[in-house]
């Protein structure tokens, strides 16, 4: 693995929020041990321990994608009572090491949920 574009400032921190993913009215996620990583500009993402997710709700998919900020993503559906989100899950199980904390961890697109729900813990 060639770990490229190392000047891309990256923060990953813990929230100190409670984080719940909601998919087909069922909770997919809930967590108060999530990272909060900001990335450049774009807003933050919760990237979530798998130990606080319904894996049983998910599928692992072929896909994949390469950052060259964080490295090979994979990806996972989610399927809840007749209600599929394609790739709606994603996660870097060998990340490169600046962003190491995030190894293993799933990322939802808030676009293929019914919701990414911040409330103190």
């Amino acid at each position: 693995m060639t770990e490229v574009h190392t000047d891309r400032r990256i923060d990953i921190a813990p929230n100190a929020n409670r984080v719940r993913v909601t998919f087909a009215g069922k909770v997919i996620c809930d967590t108060t041990r999530a990272l909060s990583l900001t990335e450049g500009s774009y807003s933050p993402v919760q990237y979530v321990p798998r130990a606080d997710v319904d894996m049983n709700a998910l599928t692992r998919t072929q896909h994949k994608t390469h950052c060259p900020f964080k490295g090979d993503a994979a990806y996972y559906s989610i399927a809840v009572d007749g209600r599929v989100a394609e790739n709606a899950i994603w996660t870097y199980e060998q990340p490169f090491p600046k962003v190491a904390a995030i190894a293993g961890y799933l990322a939802f697109y808030p676009d293929r949920v019914d919701a990414i729900e911040q409330t103190p813990a």
